[in-house]
């Protein structure tokens, strides 16, 4: 009985470590796909005329980096300066204010937020919020970076509200009480001293939101214009680096210069994540070492 037992456990204990060694080797072998690709670019094509272009224009071979960079960072912009203040506040309400019961209702809405699949509120963008867009600020077509951006907006929040609230939950009472015994109101503890103590894992929240932000592509290809081109307000038109990849892969011809381009775009989308998620990861790590 006790062999079988043995078994069991050693039998498990190394399916567990095949399939995590499975998955570094796939992921591995993803990047190098991405990157043989990627790298083939620059011997048809210049790095400084890449990485400093101003034009993308494939049909005329101008793959200028700058103007999807430019485009990715309206959006962005747009999406983490809505998504951090109502993320946080909305984490502080749940963790601080609300009962059991609107907990309980809030973590449910939140849940519901992240499942909605990112076509549905393409759709909502499109049909509802870019006329909205258009009659505020009188524009003649009101698929811009800032709809786009409010509608990631809506995609990061869950994100940062999770971990937001998980990071104010899991900070030892002490804090808190110490504080009031201090003689300390609750706006005061939550802002001077709850808040900076949960800050290494809020930012890591920001941080997964940010990921989720730049690492979306649909939504922004339906709503923002796909227009490459250098905007100077988030009101123009725009055009992201990963709605240029799923724009143009479907009829790029494999083996030419702008199928190669696309994958040198896959490469820099790889070390935004890569560093991104590093920097969450090492928060999170501080977060737990902290508390």
């Amino acid at each position: 009985m006790f062999s079988i037992r043995r078994f069991k456990d050693s039998s498990m204990k190394h399916i567990l470590f095949g399939v995590g060694v499975s998955n570094i080797i796939i992921i591995f072998l993803i990047f190098l796909f991405i990157f043989s690709n990627g790298m083939k670019f620059f011997s048809h094509y210049s790095a400084k005329d890449f990485f400093f272009g101003a034009k993308w224009i494939s049909l005329s071979e101008f793959y200028g980096l700058l103007p999807l960079l430019v485009g990715s960072f309206w959006v962005t912009l747009v999406a983490l300066v809505i998504s951090i203040p109502v993320g946080i506040f909305t984490a502080i309400y749940i963790a601080e204010y609300a009962s059991p019961k609107m907990r309980t209702t809030f973590k449910i809405i939140i849940e519901t937020m992240s499942a909605i699949p990112s076509v549905v509120l393409g759709f909502i963008g499109l049909y509802a919020l870019s006329s909205i867009v258009k009659n505020a600020f009188s524009l003649n077509s009101g698929l811009t970076a800032l709809t786009g951006g409010i509608m990631l907006a809506f995609m990061a929040i869950p994100t940062i509200v999770s971990i937001a609230d998980d990071s104010l939950n899991a900070l030892d009472k002490s804090y808190k009480e110490a504080s009031l015994a201090l003689g300390a109101n609750k706006v005061e503890t939550i802002f001077n001293v709850l808040l900076p103590a949960a800050f290494p894992g809020i930012f890591a929240g920001i941080m997964l939101g940010f990921g989720r932000i730049i690492g979306e592509t649909l939504t922004v290809l339906m709503i923002t214009g796909n227009s490459p081109i250098l905007a100077t307000s988030p009101l123009s038109p725009v055009r992201t680096l990963t709605a240029t990849i799923a724009a143009e892969m479907g009829e790029v011809v494999q083996g030419s210069t702008h199928y190669f381009a696309l994958f040198a775009i896959g490469i820099i989308l790889f070390f935004i994540s890569f560093i991104t998620n590093s920097i969450a990861d090492r928060f999170i790590q501080k977060s737990r070492k902290f508390n």
